[in-house]
């Protein structure tokens, strides 16, 4: 089973994604001034605390796409086995889109990430590979569960989804890997395709193999 999500939703986070690239492209001078301001602060702060820093490098890569990828077709592979055909659909093609749609936005934009940051990145930034999959698969579970739990339940999957998703942007920009309005973007390509695979899924799969 998948919860509809409200259609609102992945609409309006579009919307915010597009208008969000738009100054991006064209290095829009308030919103730079406010990411190397923003960058800068972390950068201070993250020379001050090296051990952070490298506790930080460590807990980062577990949004990296590779283990997004192994995790999602784990994912799939159980879901197929208890025979709940959406929802393994439904997983795949999140696991496969996001990759997609972030890797083809750094290749469109072409928008560099800091200079100097506390990782080494050779690929362009907007937006966040990391917390796009980290977003992702937060809303995947959170989608996924909510027709299986009561409300305290519920509560507690979404606190911790968005505690997950929010952590992963933060370690991003902390470790200088990206401009806050790159993670903010992550966020935005999560919050639209996930919604809409849901929505395409439950119009198109049946929901149970066989």
């Amino acid at each position: 089973m998948i919860a509809r999500p409200p259609l609102l939703l992945p609409l309006l986070a579009l919307a915010a994604f597009l208008a969000l690239a738009v100054p991006v492209l064209t290095d829009w001078a308030p919103l730079d001034r406010a990411d190397h301001a923003l960058s800068e602060t972390f950068r201070e702060y993250g020379d001050q605390r090296p051990g952070l820093v490298s506790a930080l490098r460590i807990l980062t890569d577990v949004a990296a796409t590779i283990p997004f990828l192994v995790a999602g077709l784990l994912a799939t592979i159980l879901l197929a086995a208890r025979r709940d055909r959406r929802a393994a659909v439904f997983c795949a093609t999140v696991t496969v889109t996001v990759p997609v749609l972030w890797g083809l936005a750094h290749w469109l934009l072409h928008n560099p990430r800091p200079l100097d940051g506390f990782v080494t990145v050779s690929s362009n930034g907007f937006p966040s590979g990391h917390t796009s999959n980290a977003a992702a698969a937060a809303l995947v579970v959170v989608l996924l569960a909510w027709p299986r739990l009561a409300r305290t339940g519920r509560l507690v999957t979404v606190t911790a989804a968005i505690a997950f998703a929010v952590f992963v942007g933060l370690t991003r920009v902390a470790l200088l890997a990206h401009w806050p309005t790159d993670v903010l973007g992550g966020w935005l390509l999560a919050l639209t395709v996930v919604p809409l695979a849901a929505y395409a899924v439950r119009e198109r799969t049946p929901a149970r193999a066989g």
